[in-house]
């Protein structure tokens, strides 16, 4: 059963993924420099953010 077309998304196939894939995940950890490249072992990486939430600025009152 297919979704109706109202249903569907502007543009279905480029949104935001919500993972890395192994190598982008290891290339944001030795850009920011939690892992060294020579010795860190491909198990156990931490964990790596995807996307953050952008806070508003405050307006101010006048």
């Amino acid at each position: 059963m297919s979704i109706h077309p109202s249903l569907q998304g502007v543009n279905t196939l480029v949104g935001e993924r919500s993972v890395f894939t192994r190598i982008e995940r290891l290339q944001k950890l030795i850009r920011t420099g939690k892992i060294d490249p020579e010795s860190a072992s491909v198990y156990g990486l931490p964990k790596v953010r995807t996307k953050f939430k952008v806070k508003a600025k405050k307006k101010k009152d006048d």
